[in-house]
């Protein structure tokens, strides 16, 4: 079985799903945080790991 799962990024500001990664979650183990363009802020920000 694969470690590596789909995750969810959501933007801080609008609490939008706007994209999609994956992660091996044996190697990283805290949330992921990226900072990401959101389309409908229409600016950069952090987006953070969801359930």
């Amino acid at each position: 079985m694969s470690q590596e799962t789909l995750i969810k990024l959501e933007c801080t500001e609008c609490k939008r799903v706007n994209y999609f990664s994956t992660k091996n979650k044996k190697t990283i183990k805290s949330r992921l945080e990226l900072k990401k363009h959101c389309l409908h802020c229409k600016k950069h920000t952090p987006h953070k790991e969801t359930k």
